[in-house]
């Protein structure tokens, strides 16, 4: 099978304050434009649309069927959004777009796109492939520090946070007991690791394969964003 390669460029933005990964870019295809979550059946950018337009048509191009990459383009220049994925190679097993049968050759090099983040502060998986993969790449890196984990929504209590967890790289590269844990969709963990203190939060996928319904998505999305932006 075809190790395929990331089509597209980090979208790292001067300022940027938020990093969002995702598992790994449709085949081409399926994409409406030369952007991250590209393909117009995904709701990333719908989600955007209603969190910060109230508008889940906000970036669709006038013609339809497709986004707006220009207006996508300005909104995360101007709210200080990043992009990429948590693969930098990967091999389909199938021939589609389901994180099921997504297979991670290279895993990606977070530390490399934090440092020409410095500004950010904060991490978000859209997705439960691009979560599962980040203690992977953290454990496999260096120690790293769990300060607190915080369930906020879509989970059935908020618990307490656990004591702090120190995790080095001896503890192998898949995630299990004693490793960095996987936060409930909707929430976040507080953790050191790059030379910086980072949340992470772990967001519902965007698919419409994800059984939740658009406005509930957005709802856990405009968490991110306690205060509106000013665009």
């Amino acid at each position: 099978m075809t190790v395929e390669s990331h089509p597209l460029e980090p979208f790292l933005p001067a300022g940027a304050t938020i990093l969002f990964l995702g598992s790994f870019p449709p085949p081409r295809a399926r994409w409406s434009m030369d952007f991250f979550y590209p393909n117009f059946n995904n709701d990333f950018w719908r989600v955007m649309g209603l969190v910060h337009y109230g508008d889940a048509q906000h970036f669709v191009a006038p013609a339809g069927r497709r986004f707006n990459y220009e207006a996508v383009v300005e909104f995360c220049r101007r709210a200080g959004l990043a992009f990429f994925d948590t693969a930098s190679k990967v091999r389909r097993l199938k021939d589609n777009a389901s994180d099921a049968f997504l297979e991670i050759i290279e895993p990606t090099d977070l530390g490399a796109l934090l440092s020409r983040l410095p500004h950010c502060h904060t991490l978000v998986t859209t997705g439960g492939k691009a979560s599962e993969a980040i203690p992977v790449i953290l454990s496999a890196s260096h120690p790293v520090i769990l300060s607190a984990s915080h369930p906020v929504i879509l989970s059935a209590s908020e618990g307490s946070p656990p004591a702090p967890v120190i995790l080095s790289a001896s503890e192998g590269s898949t995630p299990r007991e004693g490793s960095l844990p996987i936060p409930p969709p909707g929430s976040f963990t507080d953790l050191e690791a790059f030379g910086r203190e980072l949340r992470w939060w772990r967001m519902p996928s965007t698919s419409r394969a994800y059984p939740l319904p658009l406005a509930a998505k957005a709802s856990a999305y405009a968490q991110l964003w306690p205060e509106p932006l000013e665009l």
